[in-house]
């Protein structure tokens, strides 16, 4: 499809789109998917908010009692787009990088990075000195906002490319707060087009070598238009609640993007356990909420349930969500939980069912504005009830800076192929099944198990390391690192809390193995390769022998024993 002109003095981001014959398909189905050629998503997120519903109307909230309202958030938005231009000599197109935990300036600072016009790269502030540079490298961004608490690791990194390095939310005369209460509030904003890149978000993917996907400005507003207008919609009279950082579109969406397209307002929590989010949302009035399923099954271990009773409506996404957990939560509560399929590249949720459309143990059929399917290998439609790839479209799709090439891989056949293995029934829900690549789905965490094994195998007692993921009811899979230690070393539970704290020193600890076992050598096949099929296949034995004791040890005592199975020799199954 032919771009539009671009309002970028610095090309970077549109000379690094992949060719457009590598593109997904794009659909705009829906009539609040015709958006103009010249586009500005702050501006409509905020801006035109405003002129709606008034600036006066609360925006941001964070416990402690600060409230912003969207003319405060806006006044705020402006100045941080000033210093980037002013002081910081920002022209659009140029990337700024974001690296802060979810507070109200990260929200500013997103806002004035899109409103000067300039490319938002996003990134945990869990990451570390590693990961940081391999994002910097691959997005080439000229200035780094950053919470002051989470720059050390930071700056060396960046001042060793050229990176002006701004902190904020500390004490400094330099601080970004403290530079912004100097300048106006109003700022003009660029006037930029629709399909300007105004997002770079860096995602693992599934080898451990950042991917770093693209999305325009009306990529922005597609999912507030899609997902969060059909199936959450919203009032001005909500308030937003969710545990997922900004770094990961899925927490950008739920968190800044849906509640400022509709005038509602949004509370932000750093860090929080469920028990404690739980009595966040209840403490903020939020009635919007959304986490993973493992906080889901903590709220109700914890005994706090009724801290969700003011939620009329509550998203689970980042790890398929068991019909055991719904089933749990709306016995509980009443609520019934809007579990959701989506994706980094897609930007946020595709495939998800809301009230009476939701079926316990489905993920959903394709949110109006998506189209999906499921794949043979031929790249040919399954049957219904067969299991296959995920495939869709809509108006958003991936596109991967810098010609990737794993861009042929997740477009291929006209569609966006996930990773992810379905089954879609006769009535078109979709069922999810198992992913198809190395990637780790961990309490709502995309964990590269190849990344993890680069950091155990960075030990220098380990000799060789496979990392797998280990079924688990609460977290849905756990890390689990299978070691070969060098001759001479114990492997006991002090050289495991010693691997498991150089892991936690190296990539973001969250990535870190809980399970690390010690073994004599790791399947291989002939050529050395190595074989995470074999211990993915042990650690599911595993999981099922413990799920028939469990199931024995509570089956009711008889006196009428079932005939054993008979003996066979036959093993082809």
């Amino acid at each position: 499809m032919s771009l539009r002109p671009s309002a970028h003095v610095d090309t970077f981001a549109r000379d690094n789109l992949p060719p457009e014959d590598q593109w997904p398909p794009l659909e705009f189905t829906l009539p609040e998917l015709q958006f103009p050629d010249r586009l500005n998503a702050a501006v409509e997120l905020l801006d035109r908010t405003i002129e709606e519903h008034g600036a006066d109307r609360p925006a941001v909230l964070a416990p402690g009692g600060l409230r912003w309202t969207y003319g405060d958030l806006r006044a705020r938005a402006n100045q941080v787009a000033r210093i980037l231009v002013e002081d910081l000599g920002v022209v659009p197109g140029n990337r700024v990088m974001l690296r802060s935990p979810n507070n109200p300036w990260t929200v500013a600072a997103w806002l004035g990075v899109l409103k000067a016009g300039a490319v938002a790269v996003t990134t945990m502030h869990a990451l570390r000195a590693g990961e940081i540079g391999d994002a910097i490298r691959l997005t080439r961004p000229t200035v780094a906002l950053v919470d002051h608490r989470f720059a050390d690791e930071l700056r060396p990194v960046a001042e060793e490319r050229g990176v002006a390095v701004v902190e904020f939310g500390g004490d400094s005369p330099d601080d970004l707060t403290r530079r912004c209460a100097s300048k106006p509030e109003d700022f003009q904003a660029v006037d930029t087009s629709s399909d300007d890149v105004a997002l770079l978000a860096p995602t693992s993917g599934s080898t451990g070598t950042p991917k770093v996907t693209m999305h325009f400005h009306r990529d922005i507003l597609a999912n507030a238009e899609t997902f969060a207008r059909h199936l959450l919609a919203p009032t001005p009279d909500d308030v937003f609640a969710g545990s997922a950082p900004f770094a990961f579109t899925f927490g950008l969406g739920a968190l800044v993007v849906f509640p400022l397209r509709f005038g509602a307002s949004t509370f932000l929590t750093e860090r929080a356990t469920p028990a404690e989010f739980a009595q966040h949302v209840h403490d903020s009035g939020a009635t919007v909420i959304s986490t993973a399923p493992t906080a889901y099954r903590a709220i109700l271990r914890e005994g706090k349930a009724d801290l969700l009773s003011g939620v009329r409506a509550a998203v689970s996404a980042g790890e398929p969500l068991p019909k055991a957990t719904w089933e749990d939560v709306h016995r509980e509560t009443g609520l019934r939980i809007i579990d959701g399929i989506g994706a980094t590249e897609m930007l946020h949720i595709f495939i998800s069912a809301a009230g009476d459309d939701i079926r316990p143990g489905a993920t959903g059929r394709p949110v109006p504005g998506y189209r999906a399917t499921v794949l043979d290998d031929d790249g040919n439609e399954s049957p219904r009830g067969t299991p296959g790839r995920l495939a869709v479209v809509g108006p958003t799709g991936c596109r991967y800076l810098g010609g990737d090439p794993r861009q042929q891989l997740y477009v291929a056949h006209g569609w966006n192929i996930t990773g992810d293995t379905y089954v879609q029934d006769e009535d078109g829900y979709f069922h999810f099944h198992s992913r198809t690549d190395n990637l780790i789905v961990s309490s709502g965490y995309n964990i590269s198990g190849p990344e993890v094994e680069s950091a155990v195998g960075s030990h220098p007692d380990v000799v060789e390391v496979a990392v797998v993921g280990r079924p688990d009811d609460d977290r849905g899979n756990v890390v689990t690192a299978f070691v070969v230690l060098r001759d001479g070393v114990t492997g006991d539970d002090a050289t495991r809390k010693e691997i498991q704290d150089h892991v936690k020193q190296t990539i973001a600890p969250y990535k870190y193995p809980r399970d690390v076992r010690f073994v004599d050598s790791v399947p291989r096949n002939p050529s050395g390769k190595l074989q995470h099929y074999r211990l993915r296949k042990q650690l599911q034995d595993e999981a099922r022998r413990r799920d028939a004791q469990a199931a024995s040890s509570a089956a009711p005592a008889t006196t009428d024993p079932a005939p054993a199975a008979p003996a066979t020799t036959d093993h082809a199954r």
